[in-house]
């Protein structure tokens, strides 16, 4: 489906990030990966799909600090060189952390706003151009339910989250009649290692077991009780790349099993 086409996926050495570069790899697509995870144990994953999907995809790795604009723009810069354009971009690194307004570090807030929201706009700055230019483009920002609602104890991360939706919409109406699409994800809870954080911080302090942290976690937020698959998601992120998806703009999709229905 995507034989030829190349994408950026940021924050993909694991979880939701590293399972949409494994499916674009597969749909025929040379991924350049990044992320401060495990790079060459992503890479031989992502080879091993790329292989699998029998279309002579090819894939890379750049180490670039989402924090950073020139790191990001040398990431991008990379990309075409590597492969010859950039066509496809996922926007997905992302950090956490929970401390109510008052408490929260002002040097974690900068960070997270810098990782989760100004890293997007850099890298969309950068891509656009070229995808305009060619008439061709998919923009896959992953968000969150909490783009679209809130929790307390994350004001950055809601911050942040909120405002790459707004960005999203933004951009699309932008790009409306170019032929790129700017679309976000906005996934409920996924158990990313961030997430298991997050588990393992609840079964300390409720002093329970693994198995019902996850159930408590989910039972406040999430109707379904189940945590959606980075699969899933990839599954998703391949519907906004494909023709299928030409005139969907500014969505942000929900996947949360029923959260932000509530």
């Amino acid at each position: 489906m995507l034989e030829g086409k190349t994408a950026l996926v940021t924050g993909s050495t694991s979880g939701i990030g590293l399972g949409i570069a494994l499916a674009l790899a597969g749909s025929g697509a040379h991924v350049m990966l990044n992320g401060l995870g495990d790079a060459d144990g992503a890479l031989d994953r992502a080879g091993r799909a790329a292989q699998a999907g029998g279309r002579g995809a090819r894939v890379r790795y750049h180490g670039a600090d989402m924090s950073r604009p020139a790191e990001i723009e040398d990431m991008v810069r990379s990309c075409e060189r590597e492969f010859g354009a950039l066509d496809i971009l996922v926007n997905n690194a992302g950090i956490q952390h929970v401390a109510n307004v008052e408490d929260f570090p002002p040097e974690r807030w900068d960070a997270i706003i810098a990782i989760n929201l100004s890293s997007a706009f850099h890298a969309m700055r950068l891509a656009l151009p070229g995808m305009k230019h060619r008439g061709w483009g998919r923009v896959v920002n992953i968000a969150s339910a909490h783009g679209l609602v809130a929790s307390a104890g994350k004001s950055a991360y809601v911050a942040a989250k909120h405002g790459l939706v707004g960005l999203t919409k933004a951009a699309a109406l932008e790009c409306a009649a170019s032929g790129v699409t700017v679309n976000a994800i906005c996934p409920g809870w996924v158990l990313t290692p961030l997430v298991q954080q997050q588990v393992d911080a609840r079964a300390a302090r409720d002093g329970v077991d693994d198995a019902e942290a996850k159930r408590r976690l989910l039972a406040e937020k999430q109707p379904s009780l189940r945590f959606t698959t980075p699969e899933q998601l990839a599954e998703l992120a391949l519907f906004l790349c494909s023709s299928a998806a030409d005139n969907v703009l500014g969505v942000a999709w929900g996947v949360d099993g029923g959260w932000t229905a509530q």
